[in-house]
């Protein structure tokens, strides 16, 4: 039997019923405070954008990184910029009350090969600049 998904308590169908000042209540003060203040523009279009596409499988890009995942986003297909491009992100249950930023990483490990052709034993180990 596998396990259902609660937040504070409460399933997603509770959550998906609840007012925004009702939420607000389950959530940390950070994100209580994000919620107080309203949305921004983008944010509003994002979230007006999520509410049509309900149900359809369609990407929605976006590059409102500091919205709240809230409970009628679960499901969505987003497209979250990381400042490069657009990385895609399947919203999930577990992911209500962070920010979609943290789900699109913009910092990426470098890996450094080997010199190049060329490249004597002593040149490997003097920088370029």
């Amino acid at each position: 039997m596998a396990k259902k998904f609660a937040y504070r308590g409460k399933s997603i169908e509770e959550l998906e019923e609840l007012t925004l000042e009702e939420l607000s209540k389950l959530l940390t003060a950070r994100e209580r405070r994000k919620l107080k203040r309203g949305f921004t523009l983008k944010e509003k279009k994002l979230l007006e954008s999520v509410r049509r596409n309900k149900g359809k499988d369609k990407l929605i890009r976006t590059h409102a990184r500091d919205m709240l995942v809230l409970p009628e986003m679960v499901g969505a297909k987003l497209g979250i910029h990381n400042g490069k491009e657009f990385k895609m992100v399947i919203i999930d249950a577990s992911m209500i009350g962070h920010r979609l930023g943290e789900f699109a990483l913009t910092r990426v490990r470098v890996k450094h090969s080997a010199p190049g052709i060329g490249a004597t034993r002593s040149s490997k180990f003097v920088p370029l600049k």
